[in-house]
């Protein structure tokens, strides 16, 4: 039953998520600031488009806690480490938020502001817009690296325990591994063309062991009844 619910937190997490990003305006380079900031001034679903990424990433995280705790490892090292992995699951969750707050809220204002600004405030307002913008490369970057070593071990203990498909595990770590580069990527050149391959690569990952995840908990289900 936890594993069923688990796995329906993880995959609906992932799909709100993933609908979620089909509304982020995103036609201007992230690190074109003057382009990208007058993008984001001319959404009107931008704050929207934010909540339901996090609501997203809260139901994903939640799932992996859920997860270690449908795996139910008692005793030894093993137990250890699955409990380190739900702690990063959950501060992941709150580090989420507040990077949401920061470019769903923050930055929303601070670009309307520059945007409607007259002249002589523009450079000031802009400035201000952009010093939010670093702040979220910042937290992007931290959260990648929370969320992706938390999926790195809930990897390990998958492969550790075998109640579940050991290739989940390892689609599973291998997803953990591109957040990391992804973490990376944004702490040092922002959102950087050279993060592309990374994160079609973590979406790719993701899907495929979140589905595979989702189907195999359903089975399982099935096959106790029977």
């Amino acid at each position: 039953m936890t594993l069923r619910i688990a796995a329906t937190m993880i995959f609906g997490g992932v799909m709100i998520s993933l609908v979620a990003g089909l509304f982020h305006a995103d036609a201007a380079s992230a690190n074109d600031h003057v382009a990208s900031f007058t993008e984001y001034a001319r959404s009107d679903i931008w704050t929207g488009v934010h909540l339901g990424q996090f609501i997203g990433m809260a139901l994903f995280a939640g799932g992996m806690i859920a997860l270690l705790a449908a795996l139910n490892v008692q005793q030894g090292a093993l137990a250890l480490t699955a409990r380190f992995g739900a702690l990063a699951a959950a501060v992941s969750i709150a580090l989420y938020g507040a990077l949401q707050a920061v470019d769903g809220v923050a930055l929303k204002h601070a670009v309307d502001a520059w945007a409607s600004a007259a002249e002589p405030e523009k450079a000031m307002r802009f400035a201000s817009a952009e010093g939010i913008r670093w702040l979220e490369w910042g937290m992007r970057s931290y959260h990648g690296f929370l969320f992706g070593s938390a999926l790195i071990i809930s990897g390990v203990v998958i492969l550790a325990t075998r109640r579940i498909s050991r290739t989940i595990g390892i689609l599973m770590g291998l997803s953990g591994v591109a957040y990391l580069v992804q973490g990376w990527i944004i702490g040092a050149e922002g959102f950087a063309a050279a993060n592309t391959v990374p994160t079609l690569f973590g979406i790719i990952l993701t899907v495929v062991w979140t589905v595979w995840l989702l189907i195999s908990a359903w089975r399982l289900r099935a096959d106790r009844r029977g």
